[in-house]
């Protein structure tokens, strides 16, 4: 059987005709990774306005873990709304609030009292994470890496990194933001093991506290523990454990950005889970919420409680809606058969982008964590110098053939895989055959 069904070419006419509109309607700054109009979606799979059934290889960005639509998260929904739909977290208390915080209090790392604040996105999760952070220390300075994205406030914008498609014409920025490379294996000088690599890495890391900023003056490192619009970089254990003992040494507050590489995409609740690593702030959002609009900073209780009352919150945070989504996702998220199921998805992508580095000169490196899989072009194997249009075209065939994707990286020469994790092996088979026409159809 196949799951792609396609009746229309892509787009089709209502879909042209909902582009045009869109193009008519919203700003052109919100840009679009596929011509795509969505009718309907249910688990991995999508239907556009023209009846075309696609595979969904995007997943929202990682914000469809549990897949679309998921059964017990739509009952949860319509329940909620027939009872109350918000009140205001800064006015009553709404137990839908209290459930969700306590549950991932106990589900994030760390053998200590920890408190929850929950928001609407994931800008909003991490520069609350981070004025906390400051409020906590009464420090201002922050420490973040290239190709880190955080978001698109102000705040977040300052620490997020890929400067020109984020940040030109926005500055300025905010001050006090310090940034240094992450780890990339990939791209390490030559001659150097993977270990005399994470270990000159340290010593960059080092070499800032006395380059660039003071470590006492430092109210907060932020990171991915698997880098996600920088291209699934997976933070080296004994480099997370470097910051770890940085942060303890000088009173820094350990904030681990979880947004996209958690909610059980590596195979673990919380990616920084692999290295053992235990953050101050864990900061979540996307896929805990089902595809609702929910992000939560859940730290250590002496942290969170240092602002003041009335220091934060908002009139959305905690919606009683999103909260009741969120605690249907985050029970299926952690549950041992999904973390399994994130498991055996990964595997199969995994096993097909190995055949693929050896079969495709134009894929450089083929990497990730879990079900969090990436495929890097580049225009030659020896000088690694990405390939961004060979990227784009092969999104662009991929998509006319029914399956759905987006790009990432730095140099925006990757292709991130991070399709539902309810998808069935045979709509993954299917979706990487698509892949693979469309990078064979490349001849290189």
């Amino acid at each position: 059987m196949s799951y792609i069904q396609l009746k229309t070419s892509l787009p089709g006419p209502k879909s042209q005709a909902a582009l045009e509109r869109r193009k008519n309607a919203l700003p052109a700054g919100l840009a679009k990774s596929t011509e795509v109009v969505v009718e309907r979606a249910k688990g991995a799979l999508v239907w556009d306005v023209d009846g075309n059934q696609l595979i969904d290889f995007a997943g929202g960005i990682g914000m469809i873990n549990v897949g679309h639509c998921e059964e017990n998260v739509v009952r949860a929904i319509r329940e909620q709304a027939d009872k109350y739909i918000h009140t205001c977290s800064l006015v009553t208390t709404m137990e839908p609030y209290l459930d969700l915080a306590e549950m991932l209090n106990g589900l994030t790392p760390g053998d200590y009292p920890k408190k929850t604040l929950l928001a609407n996105s994931g800008s909003e999760a991490v520069e609350n994470a981070v004025n906390i952070a400051k409020y906590y220390t009464k420090r201002n300075a922050v420490l973040c890496f290239e190709g880190a994205y955080h978001g698109r406030t102000l705040l977040t914008l300052s620490l997020t990194s890929k400067y020109t498609l984020f940040k030109k014409g926005f500055g300025s920025y905010v001050s006090d933001i310090y940034r240094i490379p992450a780890p990339n294996l990939y791209r390490k000088p030559e001659g150097l093991t993977d270990e005399q690599y994470v270990q000159s890495c340290i010593r960059q890391l080092e070499n800032a506290f006395i380059a660039q900023v003071d470590p006492e003056s430092l109210a907060a490192i932020i990171i991915e523990p698997v880098q996600g619009e920088g291209g699934f970089l997976t933070m080296p254990a004994a480099y997370l454990h470097k910051l770890r003992e940085v942060c303890d040494k000088y009173g820094i507050v350990f904030i681990a950005d979880e947004i996209q590489c958690g909610a059980g995409r590596t195979g673990k609740l919380f990616a920084v889970e692999h290295s053992g690593v235990v953050p101050d702030i864990i900061v979540s959002a996307k896929s805990i919420g089902a595809g609702m609009p929910i992000s939560a900073v859940t730290g250590k209780a002496s942290i969170m409680d240092a602002p003041h009352p009335g220091g934060v919150g908002g009139t959305y945070g905690g919606s009683p809606l999103a909260c009741v989504a969120a605690i249907e996702a985050v029970k299926i998220l952690s549950s041992p058969a999904f973390l399994q199921r994130v498991g055996e998805v990964g595997a199969i992508i995994r096993n097909e982008l190995e055949k693929w580095k050896e079969k495709y000169t134009v894929i450089g490196d083929t990497r990730g964590l879990g079900a969090m899989q990436l495929v890097e072009f580049v225009k030659d194997r020896g000088t690694k110098e990405p390939d961004p249009d060979t990227t784009l075209t092969v999104i662009k065939d991929a998509v006319a053939h029914g399956l759905i994707m987006i790009r990432a990286g730095l140099y925006s020469n990757c292709i991130r895989l991070l399709p539902p994790i309810a998808i069935t092996d045979e709509q993954l088979t299917e979706g990487l055959a698509v892949l693979e026409t469309a990078i064979a159809r490349i001849k290189k």
